[in-house]
């Protein structure tokens, strides 16, 4: 009998405490019902605090309150992790409020949510870029802002998931075997961003991908294909020659020279045995990168 009164005492108290802010949350009282979405808020209690904000922005419209019922609704809705709707509060906010003491924090606030709401780099980047714009645009505007740092480290996350992207779409083409597109599609990110993130990876796939097609085609085409693999080759020698691809990519040049008819043993005193047994085991690492 006592467990059950307590029950329903417990039960009655949830009751009351919700219908006091149902009742609070339908009160036209602005003054209280503006205290209390202070106090949801410093509680913690970020979607009750939005509710509230959002319910009193029609009451305390082309008033003094007016701005800061507008940010606190948007800093609400971003403090219990809604960032879609968060973000379009702080847009809101500031198209009607760009002189308001709050538009610079609304400003970077904005495009935080919009970072957050980026997506992994397999699917669709349009948010990606958009959250560059917004970051790019606020750096130029307020260049001594004290977000400064973040907006640096987010352009950087976003630069990469782009770098990311751009890479493994043209390394699907390398696993699929269909080489000439790899290495287009490789050579044609270098054109378009010379700084990725992957130079160092694109650069051997696009000596991968000249070896093998080389290597695939009918003899009569195949002179000319191993002439392109040695450019390939020699550039990235020429930017990487410490890079841990050098031993492998060392053992195809040898054996496309030999395809050339300039290797001559000059070069090293391995035999053309020593060579073959070199090249399987380069095949063999490269298959394993392959599957990776």
């Amino acid at each position: 009998m006592k467990r059950l009164l307590i029950f329903l005492a417990a039960s009655l108290a949830l009751f009351s405490c919700k219908s006091q802010y149902e009742i609070l949350l339908n009160s036209n009282d602005v003054d209280t019902k503006y205290e209390a979405a202070f106090a949801y808020y410093n509680d913690r209690k970020y979607s009750k605090a939005a509710a509230l904000f959002e319910s009193l922005s029609v009451l305390t419209t082309g008033t003094e309150k007016d701005d800061t019922v507008q940010y606190y609704w948007g800093l609400s809705n971003y403090r219990f992790k809604d960032y879609y709707t968060a973000e379009t509060n702080f847009d809101h906010f500031l198209e009607y409020f760009p002189r308001s003491p709050f538009a610079p924090e609304a400003r970077f606030l904005r495009l935080d949510c919009l970072y957050r709401s980026t997506l992994r780099y397999e699917l669709d980047q349009n948010p990606t870029y958009k959250a560059m714009n917004a970051i790019s645009e606020y750096m130029q505007e307020y260049p001594n802002s004290v977000h400064m740092d973040a907006c640096k480290k987010m352009m950087e996350d976003l630069e990469i998931r782009l770098d990311t992207k751009a890479y493994e779409a043209a390394r699907l083409y390398y696993k699929m075997e269909d080489y000439i597109a790899s290495r287009v599609t490789f050579r044609n990110i270098l054109k378009e961003d010379a700084d990725n993130v992957f130079r160092e990876d694109i650069l051997y796939y696009i000596a991968m991908s000249s070896y093998k097609y080389a290597q695939l085609s009918i003899k009569q085409k195949q002179k000319e294909r191993y002439m392109t693999f040695v450019d390939d080759y020699l550039n990235f020698k020429g930017e990487y020659p410490d890079s841990d691809y050098c031993r492998e990519l060392d053992i195809l040049y040898r054996r496309a020279q030999r395809e050339l008819g300039r290797y001559a043993g000059a070069e090293n005193s391995m035999t053309d045995k020593e060579i073959e047994k070199e090249i399987r085991k380069s095949e063999k690492i490269s298959s394993k990168k392959e599957k990776n």
